[in-house]
């Protein structure tokens, strides 16, 4: 790390931050992420801060021989890593269903903390470097996730007279559709109708971002015995 800071280095450092900073924030608000441009900007700003700040420091380290007081200028970032986990908690508490959101900005949050440590300590070509990697991953790999099919997962509950299909019937049809089923629950309606409600957890796997119902479950709700069909993801 150099010591010796000019205002030509700290401006360089705040121009590369701000720059790289900057380039992922609008990355993330263009495809409508919670983290965007304004709060990438203050993250990486305020690690860039942070580390030139250590970094002139850096020459006042020590301890005076009338002081018991040592000072540790690398306390000063380590803080920052820490206090970030709080904003990164903050942007995965969000939850869809059984589907955590919100860990890739995180990540990006915290990455963004430590490329601005590395501009504010002086290492700008690690600095941009990793920046090219973070961005290549943030955009480039997006594209191949899409293609990805994953497993989706969602709850169906059915209902059906008493001479209607039993629910091992049900669940036949469905497996053959290439849905797995857990959590199996059967109730009973009250009388006079005496209707069974079967209940599944559901998954099955598709494109990324297909938020159609598996065509098994399509069928199964167009099917002539079901009185109530409800399914949720």
């Amino acid at each position: 790390m150099p010591t010796a800071l000019t205002w030509q280095s700290i401006a360089l450092r705040l121009l590369l931050t701000t720059l790289c900073a900057g380039v992922l924030g609008f990355d993330r608000d263009e495809r409508g992420r919670s983290a965007g441009l304004r709060t990438n900007l203050l993250v990486g700003l305020a690690a860039c801060l942070a580390m030139i700040q250590a970094n002139w420091l850096m020459n006042s380290n020590g301890k005076p021989e009338n002081s018991f007081v040592v000072m540790d200028t690398l306390r000063l970032p380590l803080g920052i890593l820490s206090g970030i986990g709080f904003i990164g908690a903050g942007a995965i508490l969000r939850c869809r269903g059984e589907l955590t959101e919100g860990v890739t900005t995180a990540a990006t949050i915290w990455f963004v903390t430590v490329m601005g440590l590395c501009f504010g300590g002086g290492q700008l070509g690690l600095g941009v470097a990793g920046f090219a990697l973070g961005f290549g991953v943030l955009t480039g790999l997006k594209k191949v996730e899409m293609q990805m099919a994953r497993q989706h997962s969602g709850t169906l509950r059915v209902t059906v007279p008493s001479v209607g299909p039993k629910q091992d019937e049900i669940a036949s049809l469905l497996i053959r559709g290439g849905v797995s089923l857990a959590q199996s629950s059967l109730a009973y309606d009250s009388a006079p109708t005496a209707n069974r409600v079967y209940g599944w957890k559901v998954r099955w796997k598709a494109e990324y971002e297909d938020t159609n119902p598996p065509r098994a479950i399509q069928e199964l709700a167009s099917h002539p015995s079901i009185l109530k069909f409800e399914f949720t993801r």
